[in-house]
C-alpha cells in the first residue's frame, strides 16, 4: 500500500495538482485503507495541526508585508538603499539586494519581497541597461533572504515542530542572511564592472539624512520584532501582531500612503496567501499521521545508524534531500512532513535543533528559485516578461552563493553562532 501511495503522490504532482491537495488526497486515501485508524483522524489531525498559538504569527507577518507594500513603505526602503549603494557600479542591482535584506527584517516572507520590490526595480533595471536575466535573477535570488533574516515564517513553523527556541532561530539567521546578501553584492559588483552597468549619482548628505529620517519609522519595525522576541518581551505571535498594528499606523498617519478603503483588499489578499500555507500545513499534519503509522521515523533512524557513520555525511544527505524536495514543494509542508522524521537521527548525531533548522530553512529557500516550484522565480519572471529557462539561467550564480553560505553554516556552526551567542548566550 505504501508504494501505491508514493506512486499516487508522484502522479498527482506531475499532472499539476496543487501540493496541498496532493498531500491531502494521499493522506485521506492512505488512512481510509488502514482499518485500525478511524476516518475522523484526517480532519482531527488537520485541525490539530493548526491549533497552535505560534502559527497565528504566519498570517500576521504576511499582513505586515502586505501593509508595507500597499502603504508604499517598500518604496521608501528602495530610495534609502539607492542612496546607500547606488553610487557603486551596478547600483540598482546592489539596491535590489540591500532592500531585500531590509524587507526581510519586517515581513519574513520572500514572495512578498519579490512582488513588492520586483514590480519597481525589475522594470527600472531593464530601462537602465541591465539585461533581463540579471534583473530577474538578482530580484528572485535576493528575495530568498526573506526566510533567513529574521523574522522568518519558516523559522516559526520549524520552532513549532521541534520546540526549538524562536529567538535562537531568529538570532541564528542574522549571520547567514548577511553573508548571503554580501556574497550576492560582491558577485554583482564583479558582473557590473565587467558589463559596465550604470551607477547612480551620489546623494547629497542633507538629502540622505532626510531619507534616513523618513525611513527610520519603517526600519523600527525590525527593532520591535527582533528586539521584543529576543528580550522575551514578546512571543513571536505577539511581535507579529504588534508589527502589523505598527505598520498600519505609520502607513496611515506618518507616511499617509494608506487609506481605510484599502484595508478590505489587503485583508482579502492576506487571507488568500495565508490560507495557501496553512492549508498545506494542515494536510501535511494528516499525512504525518500516516507516516507515523508506517514508522518512517524509525526506519530513517535505523538507516542512518546502520549506513551513515559520521555527522558530516548525515548533514550532506539532509542538504541534498531538501534541495530535491524544495524543487516541487513549499518549505512549510516539507518541514511538517520530513523534519519529525529526521529530528531523532539529527539529535543522535549531535546536531542541535537550531543548527538543523538553519540548514533545512536555507536549503529550502533555494527551492524558491528552482523550477518547477520556484515561486519567487516564477513571480520575478512574470514581472520581467522573461521565460523560466532564461530566468533560471540568471539566478544560477546566486544559487551557488547561497549553497556556499549553507555549507559554511552547516560545517562551521560555532563561527556562525558566535555573534548570536554574544548577544544572548542563554538561547544557545
Amino acid at each position: 500500500m505504501g508504494f501505491l501511495l508514493v506512486g499516487l503522490f508522484i502522479v498527482l504532482m506531475f499532472v499539476g495538482v496543487p501540493i496541498a491537495f496532493v498531500i491531502g488526497i494521499v493522506a485521506l486515501l492512505g488512512i481510509f485503507n488502514i482499518p485500525y485508524i478511524p476516518e475522523m483522524t484526517v480532519p482531527m489531525k488537520m485541525l490539530n495541526g493548526l491549533d497552535s498559538f505560534v502559527l497565528l504569527a504566519v498570517p500576521l507577518f504576511i499582513l505586515a508585508a502586505n501593509l508595507m507594500n500597499s502603504g508604499k513603505i517598500s518604496i521608501k526602503l528602495i530610495d534609502l538603499a539607492l542612496a546607500i549603494v547606488g553610487p557603486i557600479r551596478g547600483g540598482l542591482a546592489h539596491a535590489n539586494i540591500l532592500v531585500s535584506m531590509m524587507f526581510a527584517g519586517v515581513s519574513g516572507a520572500s514572495q512578498a519581497d519579490t512582488a513588492g520590490v520586483g514590480k519597481i526595480l525589475i522594470p527600472s533595471m531593464v530601462k537602465n541597461g541591465y539585461d533581463k536575466e540579471t534583473a530577474v535573477g538578482v530580484t528572485a535570488a535576493s528575495s530568498t533572504v526573506g526566510v533567513v533574516i529574521p523574522p522568518s515564517i519558516p523559522m516559526i513553523i520549524f520552532a513549532g515542530i521541534t520546540n526549538a527556541s524562536v529567538g535562537a532561530l531568529f538570532l541564528g539567521g542574522i549571520v547567514p542572511g548577511v553573508l548571503i546578501g554580501l556574497g550576492m553584492m560582491i558577485f554583482t559588483y564583479i558582473v557590473a564592472v565587467k558589463r559596465n552597468y550604470p551607477k547612480t549619482a551620489r546623494v547629497e548628505f542633507q538629502k540622505f539624512i532626510k531619507l534616513l529620517l523618513e525611513t527610520i519609522p519603517a526600519l523600527f519595525t525590525v527593532v520591535i520584532i527582533i528586539g521584543g522576541i529576543i528580550s522575551g518581551f514578546f512571543t513571536a505571535t505577539e511581535a507579529a501582531a504588534v508589527a502589523s498594528l505598527y505598520t498600519l499606523l505609520i502607513s496611515m498617519f506618518f507616511y499617509k500612503t494608506l487609506k481605510l478603503k484599502d484595508l478590505p483588499k489587503i485583508l482579502v489578499d492576506t487571507l488568500a496567501l495565508s490560507s495557501l500555507s496553512l492549508f498545506a500545513l494542515a494536510t501535511a499534519s494528516a499525512l504525518g499521521e500516516l507516516m507515523s503509522y508506517y514508522q518512517l521515523g524509525v526506519l530513517a533512524q535505523e538507516f542512518f545508524t546502520n549506513n551513515i557513520g559520521t555527522k558530516g555525511l548525515f548533514i550532506i544527505i539532509i542538504i541534498l534531500f531538501f534541495l530535491f524536495i524544495g524543487t516541487f514543494m513549499d518549505a512549510i509542508p516539507a518541514m511538517i512532513l520530513f523534519v519529525p522524521v529526521i529530528l531523532p537521527t539529527a539529535l543522535q548525531f549531535g546536531v542541535d535543533p537550531v543548527h538543523l533548522g538553519l540548514i533545512v530553512i536555507i536549503t529550502l529557500a533555494i527551492g524558491l528559485v528552482t523550477p518547477p516550484y520556484g515561486l519567487c522565480l516564477l513571480l520575478a519572471a512574470k514581472i520581467g516578461d522573461l521565460s523560466i529557462e532564461r530566468s533560471f539561467k540568471g539566478v544560477i550564480p546566486y544559487i551557488a552563493i547561497v549553497v556556499a553560505v549553507l555549507l559554511f553554516i552547516a560545517f562551521f556552526p560555532d563561527i556562525a553562532f558566535y555573534v548570536p551567542k554574544m548577544i544572548n548566550p542563554g538561547l544557545f
